[in-house]
């Protein structure tokens, strides 16, 4: 007896794996929003590295601080990482599940991947130097997205970090004049997403700006110019009092 052969209106209502071949235990297709084993332990470990690293700026000293001035505060660098996690879990945590449930929302396969050399350099480029150049990992997709569905995924991470930037901001102005302290906080978040939104939306490979300017120079436009005006906002603000 033939096999009845299904139509599909369009390659995005296609059930993954009529499409794409899955290695056994590889490539799992899950539901969007599921994690693997894996994933999850790249994920933790990553962001337990960029806390470690952004603690150190945060505390104003590094290694280096300690051959010139003879000075490395350790229980500064302790005193902050409870902020740097809350900056790291509201900003890059929350750009990289964005990617991820955008791309499962279009039937791709999607998970995180952890640069191993980059975290590597990041935490001692931080240690060393006490600047911050944060290099985790990225999520990965596979699947035959179309054009526009590229530029969405691409686009969700910024605009993640965009919402909560442009949330943060009036509300870390009106809170400084009632508590300066919970003020610092919340100016911390934004600043992060506001960053890391204007530095990801730049039109340069391997950054996402440049896919979601190929993929509509308009929507790319509105982000990066919004993005941009918070962070002009939000830095010399935050700077004073961190």
């Amino acid at each position: 007896m033939a096999e009845k052969i299904k139509k599909y209106a369009s390659l995005k209502d296609i059930p993954p794996r009529e499409y794409m071949y899955f290695p056994k235990g590889q490539l799992e297709m899950g539901r969007p929003g599921k994690f693997s084993r894996l994933e999850v332990l790249q994920l933790v470990l990553a962001v337990i590295v960029l806390t470690v690293a952004f603690a150190f700026p945060l505390s104003k000293t590094s290694v280096l601080n300690y051959f010139l001035y003879d000075s490395f505060n350790f229980e500064s660098i302790i005193l902050f990482l409870p902020l740097s996690l809350l900056g790291i879990c509201t900003a890059f945590f929350v750009h990289e599940l964005s990617h991820k449930f955008m791309a499962q929302r279009f039937g791709l396969w999607s998970e995180f991947r952890m640069f191993p050399k980059g975290l590597v350099f990041s935490l001692l480029l931080a240690m060393f130097s006490g600047f911050v150049f944060a290099a985790p990992g990225a999520v990965i997709f596979r699947g035959e997205a179309r054009h526009f569905e590229m530029g969405r995924i691409a686009a969700a991470g910024s605009l993640a970090n965009i919402i909560i930037a442009v949330i943060t901001y009036p509300l870390y102005i009106y809170v400084f004049f009632e508590t300066v302290d919970i003020a610092r906080i919340i100016g911390f978040i934004c600043l992060v997403n506001a960053l890391l939104a204007t530095f990801n939306l730049l039109p340069f490979r391997p950054l996402d700006g440049a896919e979601v300017i190929r993929w509509n120079g308009i929507v790319w436009g509105c982000m990066f110019s919004l993005a941009f005006v918070v962070t002009v906002l939000i830095v010399p603000r935050v700077m004073l009092f961190l």
